[in-house]
């Protein structure tokens, strides 16, 4: 692995499977791990987002799946944590045990009380600030949508952006007016900074404003969909890249809806990985259910549609 990663490219949120009894599958978290680690094109491997099932896992558990999935790929890529936390001491606390575990670099989620109250551009800059000096490790930006109350503005995404430790942006602003002033702001006061799409529910539209790859739970479940996508744009060549997003486009329909994600996509996504042979279980931890009969059948006929069913492709789990 370099030993300075830019993290240009595609990185998988990895899905996170579990036994019947709802712990960690770890034969089955190494195989999805080792599985995506050979694509050319995925830069990173993410655990602990939320197609990871982070609201779902205790700190604890949330080491364990990075420990695991660091220890399968062995350092030929980095491994980024997603930190889910409440306040600087806790952040901090959940960063030392990543980094213990194998990671790399961290990606920050807004706390819950900012998507309540708010919060104050100071307040955000020193928690970055915060879990870098902690850790020295690299950190990715988590942007949340522009109508939540924890969206960024562009001036606190410039002044992140000059941060030392943070490399990468994982911008999901999904408002295309500001995504494209959230990216301007940030090539203009970090320029080697990497900005990653996360909008799965539509990624043509938002690879083709000039970012640098996708950080994304859908490519846990089709990477080599979304590598040909963001190579499509890369090169210019719009037709291709259109035909790409129109076979993704029964997929992203039966995962994610018609409008914005909920936790279910998790749960669907899981179970269309399992019928595709790309996952072992579609078990998920309460309140979450796995999807009814009626979704399951939509999530067959789309797979059906684009040939990826497990019979269709002759998958063979190792």
């Amino acid at each position: 692995m370099s030993q300075h990663p830019d993290y240009k490219g595609i990185i998988p949120a990895v899905a996170l499977p579990l036994n019947p009894d709802l712990t960690i599958d770890e034969p089955d978290l190494r195989r999805l791990a080792r599985w995506l680690a050979g694509f050319e094109g995925i830069v990173a491997l993410m655990t602990n987002g939320h197609t990871g099932d982070v609201f779902a896992l205790t700190c604890e558990e949330r080491a364990e799946v990075t420990r695991i999935v660091a220890d399968e790929v062995k350092g030929r890529l980095p491994v980024i944590s997603a930190i889910a936390a409440e306040g600087i001491r806790e952040a901090i606390e959940q960063a030392q045990l990543q980094k213990a575990a194998g990671a790399t670099a961290l990606d920050i989620m807004p706390p819950h009380h900012w998507l309540r109250f708010g919060m104050r551009p100071d307040h955000v800059v020193e928690y970055f600030a915060a879990i870098g000096e902690a850790t020295g490790l690299d950190l990715a930006v988590h942007v949340y949508p522009s109508w939540t109350r924890a969206s960024y503005s562009c001036e606190t995404l410039a002044a992140l952006a000059r941060l030392p430790w943070v490399k990468l942006f994982k911008v999901g602003t999904r408002e295309m007016n500001k995504y494209a002033r959230d990216i301007q702001a940030i090539r203009e006061a970090a320029p080697r900074t990497a900005v990653l799409t996360c909008h799965d529910e539509y990624l043509l539209a938002s690879m083709v404003q000039g970012v640098d790859g996708g950080l994304l739970g859908f490519a846990s479940f089709i990477p080599e969909l979304i590598i040909e996508l963001m190579q499509a744009v890369w090169a210019g060549d719009l037709k291709r890249a259109m035909a790409c997003q129109a076979r993704i486009n029964p997929l992203k329909d039966v995962v994610y809806g018609m409008g914005e994600p909920t936790g279910d996509a998790h749960a669907r996504m899981k179970l269309a990985m399992v019928l595709a042979g790309r996952l072992r279980s579609a078990a998920v931890r309460p309140p979450h259910h796995q999807p009814d009969e009626a979704t399951r059948a939509a999530i067959e006929k789309a797979l059906a549609s684009v040939g990826m069913s497990a019979r269709q492709a002759n998958v063979r789990l190792d």
